[in-house]
Protein backbone atom coordinates (compact mmCIF):
# COMPACT_ATOMS: atom_id res chain seq x y z
CA UNK A 1 0.00 0.00 0.00
CA UNK A 2 0.57 3.79 -0.39
CA UNK A 3 -0.06 5.03 2.43
CA UNK A 4 1.67 8.90 2.77
CA UNK A 5 3.86 8.10 -0.11
CA UNK A 6 3.54 11.39 -2.41
CA UNK A 7 5.00 12.48 -5.57
CA UNK A 8 5.89 10.16 -8.57
CA UNK A 9 8.71 7.39 -8.34
CA UNK A 10 9.67 8.02 -12.10
CA UNK A 11 10.73 4.57 -11.88
CA UNK A 12 14.01 5.99 -10.09
CA UNK A 13 15.80 5.40 -6.99
CA UNK A 14 15.37 8.21 -4.36
CA UNK A 15 19.01 9.42 -5.10
CA UNK A 16 18.76 9.26 -8.94
CA UNK A 17 15.34 11.37 -8.34
CA UNK A 18 16.50 13.55 -6.19
CA UNK A 19 19.43 15.16 -8.67
CA UNK A 20 17.39 14.80 -11.72
CA UNK A 21 15.27 17.23 -9.93
CA UNK A 22 17.84 19.51 -8.52
CA UNK A 23 19.51 19.39 -12.17
CA UNK A 24 15.60 20.22 -13.75
CA UNK A 25 15.41 22.93 -11.19
CA UNK A 26 18.92 24.55 -11.92
CA UNK A 27 18.49 24.46 -16.03
CA UNK A 28 15.08 26.18 -15.19
CA UNK A 29 16.54 29.23 -12.94
CA UNK A 30 19.47 29.56 -15.57
CA UNK A 31 17.46 29.36 -19.10
CA UNK A 32 14.66 30.12 -17.30
CA UNK A 33 12.56 27.51 -19.97
CA UNK A 34 13.61 23.93 -20.44
CA UNK A 35 12.73 21.43 -22.84
CA UNK A 36 11.90 18.05 -20.93
CA UNK A 37 9.12 15.43 -20.89
CA UNK A 38 5.58 15.78 -19.44
CA UNK A 39 5.79 13.77 -16.87
CA UNK A 40 9.36 14.80 -15.48
CA UNK A 41 7.92 18.57 -15.85
CA UNK A 42 4.80 17.67 -13.72
CA UNK A 43 7.27 16.57 -11.35
CA UNK A 44 9.31 19.16 -10.90
CA UNK A 45 6.84 21.89 -11.38
CA UNK A 46 5.94 21.76 -7.33
CA UNK A 47 9.45 21.34 -6.51
CA UNK A 48 10.79 24.39 -8.30
CA UNK A 49 7.56 26.56 -7.19
CA UNK A 50 8.49 25.61 -3.65
CA UNK A 51 12.11 26.53 -4.25
CA UNK A 52 10.91 30.43 -5.36
CA UNK A 53 8.47 30.88 -2.36
CA UNK A 54 11.64 30.16 0.15
CA UNK A 55 13.97 32.65 -1.86
CA UNK A 56 11.28 35.36 -1.80
CA UNK A 57 11.80 35.43 1.72
CA UNK A 58 15.88 36.62 1.83
CA UNK A 59 16.37 35.80 4.66
CA UNK A 60 19.94 33.56 6.05
CA UNK A 61 17.71 30.73 7.15
CA UNK A 62 16.38 30.81 4.03
CA UNK A 63 19.38 30.67 1.73
CA UNK A 64 20.66 27.95 3.65
CA UNK A 65 17.95 25.82 3.15
CA UNK A 66 17.67 26.77 -0.42
CA UNK A 67 21.73 25.29 -0.14
CA UNK A 68 20.10 22.18 1.31
CA UNK A 69 17.89 21.74 -1.65
CA UNK A 70 19.95 22.99 -4.55
CA UNK A 71 23.48 21.98 -5.71
CA UNK A 72 25.21 25.80 -5.50
CA UNK A 73 27.02 25.49 -8.53
CA UNK A 74 28.22 27.91 -10.84
CA UNK A 75 25.75 29.14 -13.75
CA UNK A 76 26.02 30.92 -17.39
CA UNK A 77 29.53 29.16 -18.16
CA UNK A 78 28.24 28.61 -21.81
CA UNK A 79 27.82 33.05 -22.20
CA UNK A 80 31.82 32.42 -22.76
CA UNK A 81 31.68 29.63 -25.01
CA UNK A 82 32.48 30.58 -28.74
CA UNK A 83 30.16 27.85 -29.42
CA UNK A 84 27.22 29.08 -28.75
CA UNK A 85 25.35 31.18 -31.12
CA UNK A 86 24.70 34.73 -30.50
CA UNK A 87 21.18 34.25 -31.99
CA UNK A 88 20.65 31.80 -28.55
CA UNK A 89 22.58 34.60 -26.09
CA UNK A 90 20.53 37.06 -27.38
CA UNK A 91 16.93 35.45 -27.01
CA UNK A 92 17.80 34.27 -23.51
CA UNK A 93 15.53 34.67 -20.35
CA UNK A 94 18.16 36.82 -18.28
CA UNK A 95 20.00 39.84 -19.21
CA UNK A 96 23.42 37.68 -19.37
CA UNK A 97 26.44 38.58 -17.19
CA UNK A 98 29.23 39.92 -19.86
CA UNK A 99 32.18 37.54 -20.37
CA UNK A 100 34.32 39.35 -18.48
CA UNK A 101 32.34 38.34 -15.21
CA UNK A 102 33.18 34.91 -16.39
CA UNK A 103 36.89 33.60 -16.25
CA UNK A 104 38.79 30.36 -16.62
CA UNK A 105 41.93 29.21 -15.39
CA UNK A 106 45.09 28.21 -17.72
CA UNK A 107 43.54 24.33 -17.74
CA UNK A 108 40.23 25.98 -19.17
CA UNK A 109 38.74 25.24 -15.81
CA UNK A 110 35.68 27.35 -15.03
CA UNK A 111 37.39 29.98 -11.96
CA UNK A 112 34.55 32.43 -11.78
CA UNK A 113 30.84 32.59 -12.38
CA UNK A 114 27.65 33.70 -11.33
CA UNK A 115 26.25 30.86 -8.70
CA UNK A 116 22.66 29.30 -8.57
CA UNK A 117 21.30 30.22 -5.26
CA UNK A 118 22.57 34.04 -5.44
CA UNK A 119 20.90 33.87 -8.70
CA UNK A 120 17.91 32.46 -7.88
CA UNK A 121 17.87 34.86 -4.25
CA UNK A 122 18.48 38.28 -6.40
CA UNK A 123 17.13 37.71 -9.88
CA UNK A 124 14.29 34.73 -10.01
CA UNK A 125 12.65 35.87 -6.93
CA UNK A 126 12.07 39.71 -7.33
CA UNK A 127 9.94 38.73 -10.22
CA UNK A 128 7.21 37.07 -8.22
CA UNK A 129 7.11 39.24 -5.41
CA UNK A 130 3.28 39.95 -6.31
CA UNK A 131 2.37 36.81 -7.25
CA UNK A 132 1.15 34.61 -4.58
CA UNK A 133 1.99 31.16 -6.34
CA UNK A 134 1.43 29.58 -9.92
CA UNK A 135 5.22 30.60 -10.95
CA UNK A 136 5.60 28.48 -13.67
CA UNK A 137 3.97 27.01 -16.39
CA UNK A 138 3.84 24.05 -18.60
CA UNK A 139 3.22 24.22 -22.86
CA UNK A 140 2.89 21.68 -24.63
CA UNK A 141 5.34 20.98 -28.00
CA UNK A 142 3.75 19.90 -31.29
CA UNK A 143 7.10 16.86 -31.21
CA UNK A 144 8.02 13.90 -29.34
CA UNK A 145 10.98 12.10 -28.00
CA UNK A 146 13.53 10.00 -30.41
CA UNK A 147 13.39 6.38 -29.45
CA UNK A 148 10.37 6.11 -27.06
CA UNK A 149 8.08 8.76 -28.57
CA UNK A 150 6.84 10.25 -25.27
CA UNK A 151 5.39 13.74 -25.07
CA UNK A 152 7.92 16.57 -25.03
CA UNK A 153 6.94 20.00 -23.27
CA UNK A 154 8.20 23.38 -22.61
CA UNK A 155 8.51 24.31 -18.91
CA UNK A 156 9.04 28.04 -18.23
CA UNK A 157 8.65 30.68 -15.71
CA UNK A 158 5.73 32.71 -16.58
CA UNK A 159 5.82 37.06 -16.39
CA UNK A 160 7.70 37.38 -19.80
CA UNK A 161 5.10 35.63 -22.11
CA UNK A 162 4.50 36.73 -25.37
CA UNK A 163 1.31 36.86 -27.63
CA UNK A 164 -1.88 39.16 -27.86
CA UNK A 165 -3.42 37.58 -24.71
CA UNK A 166 -0.64 39.21 -22.65
CA UNK A 167 0.72 42.12 -24.42
CA UNK A 168 -3.00 43.57 -25.62
CA UNK A 169 -2.27 43.70 -29.69
CA UNK A 170 -4.40 42.17 -31.50
CA UNK A 171 -3.39 38.13 -32.77
CA UNK A 172 -3.38 37.14 -36.60
CA UNK A 173 -6.62 34.89 -36.46
CA UNK A 174 -8.86 37.57 -35.40
CA UNK A 175 -7.65 40.18 -37.98
CA UNK A 176 -8.44 37.66 -40.33
CA UNK A 177 -11.92 37.32 -38.84
CA UNK A 178 -12.40 40.80 -38.45
CA UNK A 179 -11.44 41.05 -42.22
CA UNK A 180 -13.99 38.26 -43.17
CA UNK A 181 -16.96 40.15 -41.22
CA UNK A 182 -16.22 43.60 -42.45
CA UNK A 183 -16.30 41.93 -46.72
CA UNK A 184 -19.46 40.37 -45.55
CA UNK A 185 -21.26 43.49 -43.91
CA UNK A 186 -19.97 45.26 -46.82
CA UNK A 187 -21.80 42.37 -49.15
CA UNK A 188 -25.04 42.76 -46.97
CA UNK A 189 -25.06 46.42 -47.68
CA UNK A 190 -24.31 46.30 -51.37
CA UNK A 191 -27.13 43.53 -52.09
CA UNK A 192 -29.30 45.78 -49.91
CA UNK A 193 -28.96 48.96 -51.96
CA UNK A 194 -29.41 46.62 -55.43
CA UNK A 195 -32.54 45.38 -54.10
CA UNK A 196 -33.79 48.95 -52.60
CA UNK A 197 -32.84 50.10 -56.16
CA UNK A 198 -34.82 47.73 -57.67
CA UNK A 199 -37.78 48.19 -55.78
CA UNK A 200 -37.70 51.58 -56.44
CA UNK A 201 -37.42 50.95 -60.74
CA UNK A 202 -40.85 49.36 -59.70
CA UNK A 203 -42.74 51.53 -57.51
CA UNK A 204 -42.12 54.29 -60.06
CA UNK A 205 -42.95 52.24 -62.91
Amino acid sequence: MRHRVAGKQLCLESDHRRAMLRNLAAGLFEHGEIVTTLTKAKAVKPYVERLITIARHRTLASRRLLHSRLTDRSIFAWVADPKVKEERKQSSYWTLPAASEIEFNRFGELRKSPRLVHHLMTRVAPLFTDRPGGYTRIVKLDRRRIGDATNLVVLQLVGREGGSQVSGGTSGRRSTADRRTAFAAQIRKESGKGAATTGGEAAAS
